[in-house]
């Protein structure tokens, strides 16, 4: 694509397919879409065991928001855990799962949203929202 071309694209917002970059761009493509559908969410009330479109729980928000955006995830936090690619805080970026452990144990599971915080489902008595992420017993993950 010449100069002309590749501005026209990104004014518009298309993008250029770029050899070797596709993986990454996609994972960064579903990503956002799964931010954005969590994000939609807001107010939608904590259930324990839900998957939405109406009510959730921590991992049901992130299985339905990446659903929702093109890419599978297994139910629980755990799961959902060992299904993505680890990565370090530095490299985490909007879209990427935030794992909550106590120990070894996955407890809780959210969406980065930049800037410290997660769009997540909380608990009983709750609803989803955004939230500064309140412990440094986490870590990320990026959906492949």
């Amino acid at each position: 694509a010449g100069t002309a071309s590749a501005l026209t694209l990104a004014a518009v917002g298309a993008s250029l397919v770029v050899p070797g970059a596709a993986s990454e761009a996609d994972a960064a493509g579903h990503a956002t879409k799964a931010l954005r559908i969590a994000a939609s969410k807001k107010g939608s009330p904590y259930q324990w065991g839900a998957i939405g479109p109406n009510r959730f729980d921590c991992s049901g928000l992130t299985l339905y928001s990446f659903k929702k955006a093109g890419k599978k995830l297994p139910r629980t936090a755990a799961q959902q855990y060992n299904k993505t690619r680890h990565i370090s805080s530095g490299s985490r970026r909007a879209g990427d799962l935030v794992f909550f452990h106590s120990g070894g144990y996955v407890y809780h599971v959210g969406i980065y949203a930049g800037k410290g915080k997660i769009w997540h489902a909380p608990k009983t008595g709750d609803v989803v929202r955004l939230q500064k992420i309140w412990t440094r017993s986490v870590s990320y993950g990026r959906v492949r």
